[in-house]
């Protein structure tokens, strides 16, 4: 994370994203940089336009909910809670299947 918040910075500065850009900011700000880290941002963001990027994610909105599920009678509600409440239940087993 800190290596994208760098990039932020170098960003803001005016400054280029380089690999050694990077590692100097991240040096001041008293972390122990990753060479191959650095690397791997500073190629993946070489055509990225990070202001772009930012006007772009602020000028999305989220869907608004269906009419339709608020309208929904209270025994359907329940059902789809139970639903819910299974699905759930499984998706958690699978996951601690994961950590063995």
């Amino acid at each position: 994370m800190e290596y994208i918040y760098a990039a932020l910075l170098l960003d803001a500065a005016g400054k280029e994203i380089s690999e050694g850009n990077l590692e100097t900011v991240l040096k001041s700000a008293g972390f122990e940089p990753n060479d191959a880290m650095a690397k791997s941002v500073a190629k993946s963001l070489k055509e990225v336009s990070i202001k772009d990027v930012i006007k772009n994610a602020q000028s999305m909105h989220a869907a608004p909910a269906p009419q339709a599920a608020q309208a929904a009678k209270p025994e359907e509600k329940k059902k789809e809670e139970k639903e819910d409440k299974v699905s759930e239940e499984e998706a958690a087993g699978g996951l601690a299947s994961l950590f063995g």
